[in-house]
């Protein structure tokens, strides 16, 4: 098979299974970093010099970067949201368990309205389950329901915006990742070029 044919007849799957790895980060999934390990393989399976389309390492670090900041986003949101009530490290952890067990039973119960159901399911399932999850550890640990109640509604409001945050940050890892595995060989990528001499020049050494 010619180079090309072969190049895009892989290129498009990876892209749509990026697209897939990063919806997942809805059901509490580490969707970015799946994004993030297929741009490695791509660029050290599929390099551009070899096929004449993609990018290199560049690309790949700054990919790295936009899921550092996304789980920093995630962390610093559900941390303060729960935080700022005075919730306990149980309710927090039982609040980060219940966004999980809340997002897959959302989806599920979205399933009947194709596409947006199941995403707009994860995405209140999640929330609802991580306000359940911080109420029941405040609870077990003695705290007035009423200040548990508190608890919850700020672990799910940080659950909201954390989430959002990071589905952020990953929305523009898919459309770099998309936009840079279709940019022809000839085409100018300074960070790509500079960060793959620096990688030949290591491997030299």
């Amino acid at each position: 098979m010619d180079p090309t044919a072969f190049y895009f007849t892989l290129a498009v799957p990876m892209v749509l299974l990026a697209a897939f790895c990063w919806a997942s980060t809805l059901f509490t999934l580490p969707g970015n970093w799946a994004v993030l390990a297929l741009a490695a393989a791509w660029a050290y399976f599929m390099p551009k010099d070899e096929y004449g389309w993609g990018f290199g390492w560049g690309t790949v670090a700054v990919l790295a970067g936009l899921a550092l900041i996304g789980e920093a986003l995630e962390f610093a949101a559900g941390a303060a949201g729960a935080k700022k009530e005075g919730g306990s490290r149980r309710g927090m952890a039982l609040s980060i368990l219940g966004a999980m067990v809340g997002s897959l039973a959302g989806a599920a119960v979205g399933v009947p309205v194709p596409v947006v159901g199941p995403l707009i399911g994860a995405v209140g399932g999640g929330a609802a389950g991580a306000f359940a999850g911080a109420y029941l550890g405040e609870t077990w640990k003695g705290r007035h329901s009423r200040d548990a109640v508190q608890i919850g509604k700020g672990a799910l409001i940080g659950r909201l915006v954390g989430t959002g945050g990071k589905l952020a940050c990953g929305a523009v890892m898919v459309a770099v990742l998309g936009v840079m595995t279709f940019v022809p060989r000839d085409v100018a990528t300074p960070l790509d070029d500079a960060v793959d001499d620096a990688v030949v020049e290591a491997e030299v050494f």
